[in-house]
């Protein structure tokens, strides 16, 4: 027979740790090898067995006790401590900590009535909205409490009474093994309460559909597929539970002239061929509802790009701004006249390659390469 392991180092805690690191130990390490976790898994199960009888026995101070001078013969048939601490009992406080540890992920839920469901709502907004706030209504058909039995599912004088099943717990405990297994009631489907006189209006649910307006406030800076959450405006919980939350998420239209990228803005704007050439100013709008002034240096070429500081989208909760980049786009002139078509080839026949070097560069590298080919 194999020897008992030291109820300390199943739970990895030293002999001086107090009720809270004992249970804090257990907690994580039941994550480690419960059997709703591994289905099946013999090693799993056997450790958790060992991981629950050594919690059982830590974390009550009398069994500690006897366990701390006796040892495992404390709880031997006939040892020195055993009157008194034979077996173990898996029910009342490991019941309780087994929900709080794994409630979450085997989705159980103490007695009563499920909280209401979350309802999801899609609103587009312009980009001019995005950067200044806004407080919209909208308007949403959901489950609400009912008016007439104020949300007791019950008609109005009467009001439900405790399930004499699951006593108000909305779940049954079941032994399977050395396991007690929680299943829904059957009797009150998990709402720990009955209604022998339902109401008219709801048919014992304790809701009705029923459409809302609400206000919804977009703060300034909210980027394409932001979620506002409104706490407790989602359906109403059944029989009085507590209502789901309302999530809005937020679409952003596109816009004529500005992209977005994060807080900053790009506006591409067209600029003649003079400007370009000999530099000037000009004027372009900006997301606040202004203009801003840029100013094209000469020989400016299509893909420059000017940033203006401060001049972008609000940022999320702060006071800052981001940028804005203008982005030059030389524009070759179209329909001209015999008079502007004799003036360009007037000009072009005097620049020579100076006034376009890039372009004449190219062409002098791909005249070298066929040279090169041709040899």
């Amino acid at each position: 027979m194999s020897r008992k392991r030291d109820y300390y180092e199943i739970l990895g805690v030293s002999q001086d740790a107090d009720a809270g690191a004992i249970k804090k130990a257990y907690r994580l390490r039941a994550k480690d090898c419960h059997p709703d976790l591994f289905p099946g898994d013999d090693k799993a199960a056997e450790s958790f067995r060992e991981l629950t009888e050594a919690y059982e026995v830590l974390q009550d101070a009398q069994k500690r006790a006897a366990y701390d001078r006796f040892g495992h013969d404390a709880f031997s048939q006939g040892g020195g401590g055993a009157s008194g601490f034979g077996g173990f009992d898996f029910g009342g406080g490991f019941a309780d900590i087994i929900d709080e540890v794994f409630g979450n992920f085997a989705g159980r839920q103490r007695g009563g009535p499920s909280r209401g469901a979350d309802v999801r709502y899609d609103m587009s907004i312009t980009l001019e909205e995005a950067f200044l706030g806004k407080t919209a209504t909208i308007t949403l058909s959901t489950a609400t409490s009912c008016g007439t039995c104020k949300g007791s599912g019950a008609k109005p004088g009467t009001t439900p009474t405790t399930c004499s099943t699951c006593r108000g717990q909305g779940r049954i405990r079941v032994q399977q093994g050395m396991f007690l297994v929680e299943r829904t009631c059957s009797s009150c489907h998990g709402r720990g309460k009955t209604i022998t006189d339902p109401c008219s209006s709801c048919r014992g649910s304790g809701r009705e559909n029923r459409e809302r307006t609400l206000e919804v406030k977009i703060p300034p800076g909210v980027e394409d597929g932001t979620r506002i959450r409104l706490s407790g405006e989602g359906e109403a919980g059944m029989l009085g539970a507590p209502s789901g939350d309302l999530y809005i998420f937020l679409t952003i239209r596109p816009h004529r002239i500005f992209q977005r990228e994060g807080a900053d803005i790009y506006c591409r704007v067209p600029i003649t061929m003079t400007t370009a050439a000999l530099g000037g100013n000009i004027e372009v709008p900006s997301i606040d509802g202004g203009r801003a002034r840029v100013t094209i240096p000469a020989g400016t070429q299509s893909g420059n790009q000017f940033r203006l500081r401060n001049k972008g989208m609000s940022v999320l909760r702060s006071p800052k701004r981001g940028d804005m980049i203008v982005h030059a786009q030389v524009e070759t002139p179209v329909n001209l006249t015999d008079e502007q078509k004799d003036l360009l080839r007037r000009f072009d026949e005097a620049g020579g390659g100076e006034t376009s070097p890039e372009s004449t560069g190219f062409f002098r590298r791909i005249r070298e390469l066929w040279d090169d080919l041709t040899d």
